[in-house]
């Protein structure tokens, strides 16, 4: 009688595991949601600071006037939030000094000048912008400005200083000579971070932008690094026949300065597949007993579904919110998949904000219909 027992829970936890391996569809849960959906575009970026070459101003007028056009009232970017580097930092045996510093700036200057550690500027940023007055002083600007530095986030910082007046752009408010000369710096520094999404959120009126990477996830914990390293770069080395076209049409386009149309060419989808799959699918197929190419995927998924729920933590309590994501070109074939499952939110063709529709004086021109029938 036991034994039947014990048949009939094992047979009945057999059934019930199959149950909860069927998948749940969510693709229609928001079906009839009664509130506003946001508007959620992802623009695939250049490193610029890495292009090696000056970016002029007036070279990338034309793309923020198309993403002007978009009106986000939230921004994102590529960088560690201030509370993400104190919390790597408390943890030195997981992630180096050296490797927090290649991600994460330096606030001794900030600190300072404000007396204010990381957490308690954090503190005093979200008491300030939460009591933030529709036309505030330049006082008050500046005082913002400092905290943003002493938090570790720069890029919002700028965007405070690139709404005062430049007579009002000097020391005072807790913003000191050094902070000062700091601020006009990152005013003209080659970085998307800065030229584009901080330029673009003063543009717009906005009082920040929410830096959302994430590095937790791709810390790898590998024994033979030499190998790792050697495995990922002979697994590229056999893809460069497909990719270095691509690198050098980007190339080309930066040298030109014709920053639009490069931009249009990075977020094209089959440049895109192309990037992705002579980086990520090279790496899946080399062939290291220790499936090096693996972990290297799975950190970067790691860190891509990390950034994308920082992305959702932006703008979670703005149902209907108009949202740009400025990231690595990489990234956004997983944030456009990511995002897309998100409840009450619509992932936009980035390419129809770059430019109309049709095609692209870089992009071979449709099919005719004679010949779409012959390749099907």
């Amino acid at each position: 009688m036991n034994k039947r027992l014990v048949m009939c829970g094992w047979l009945a936890a057999m059934a019930w595991t199959g149950m909860v391996q069927a998948q749940v569809h969510l693709s229609g849960l928001d079906k009839g949601m009664t509130g506003p959906r946001a508007q959620m575009a992802v623009l695939g970026s250049a490193h610029l600071a890495k292009m090696h070459g000056d970016v002029q101003p007036r070279a990338l007028e034309p793309l923020l006037q198309r993403l002007a056009a978009f009106r986000p009232d939230v921004i994102t970017v590529e960088q560690i939030p201030g509370a993400g580097c104190e919390l790597m930092a408390q943890y030195p045996t997981i992630y180096s000094a050296e490797g927090i510093a290649t991600y994460c700036d330096a606030t001794e200057k900030a600190h300072a000048a404000t007396g204010l550690d990381v957490p308690a500027a954090i503190a005093q940023v979200q008491a300030t912008l939460a009591d933030w007055p529709a036309h505030p002083a330049p006082s008050r600007r500046r005082h913002l400005a400092a905290l943003f530095l002493a938090a570790n986030d720069r890029a919002s910082a700028l965007v405070q200083w690139l709404q005062l007046a430049e007579a009002e752009r000097h020391a005072g408010d807790g913003v000191d000579a050094a902070l000062a000369a700091l601020l006009d710096e990152l005013a003209t520094a080659d970085d998307e971070t800065f030229s584009i999404g901080a330029h673009l959120a003063a543009r717009l009126g906005l009082q920040r932008v929410f830096p959302i990477d994430d590095h937790t996830g791709d810390s790898i914990d590998v024994d033979d690094v030499q190998g790792f390293a050697t495995a990922l770069r002979q697994a590229w080395a056999g893809a460069k026949a497909e990719t270095q076209p691509r690198r050098a049409r980007e190339k080309a386009l930066f040298k030109q300065g014709d920053m639009l149309a490069l931009y249009r060419y990075l977020n094209r989808p089959d440049v895109m597949r192309t990037a992705i799959e002579g980086d990520f699918r090279a790496a899946l197929r080399e062939s290291s007993p220790e499936h090096f190419g693996q972990l290297y995927v799975a950190g970067w998924e790691t860190r891509n579904l990390r950034m994308v729920a920082n992305i959702r933590a932006a703008f979670r309590e703005r149902p209907g919110a108009r949202v740009l994501a400025i990231v690595g070109a990489s990234h956004k074939p997983w944030f456009d998949n990511l995002l897309g499952l998100m409840q009450g939110v619509d992932v936009l063709d980035v390419e129809s904000l770059l430019g109309p529709s049709g095609t692209h004086p870089d992009r071979p021109a449709p099919p005719t219909s004679a010949a779409r029938g012959k390749a099907s």
